[in-house]
């Protein structure tokens, strides 16, 4: 049974991993790390949905044929878009480390001022 649904098994323990990294940790770099892998298992999730066994790309042979089944290319199409997405959040979220690095001198959510005991 987990042979057949490994990619839904992956994309479990990756979210798990990720929100374990984005709660429990303390260091904001740790936090980003989190955040990444679960976007990463979000796209990974949304492709594994789309695939269909014995699917094709989505291109009519010339001169037509038998039928074929076709994978959609629509949700792969939207999770390069999320991809975008995720390096541009990560970058904007780089830039702001730097920026609290330079102000207070640590990454440590606890030592931050207003930060969690």
């Amino acid at each position: 049974m987990i042979e057949a649904r490994f990619e839904y098994w992956m994309t479990a323990a990756l979210i798990v991993i990720g929100l374990y990294g984005m709660t429990m940790k303390s260091n904001l770099v740790k936090k980003l790390i989190g955040l990444n892998i679960v976007q990463s298992a979000t796209v990974l999730f949304v492709v594994a949905l789309s695939m269909r066994r014995g699917g094709t790309i989505p291109i009519v042979p010339q001169g037509g044929g038998e039928q074929l089944v076709y994978t959609n290319a629509l949700p792969h199409v939207l999770m390069l878009t999320a991809i975008v997405v995720s390096v541009s959040t990560t970058g904007v979220a780089i830039a702001l480390l730097i920026l609290v690095y330079r102000q207070f001198g640590t990454l440590d959510e606890r030592k931050l001022p207003g930060g969690r005991p």
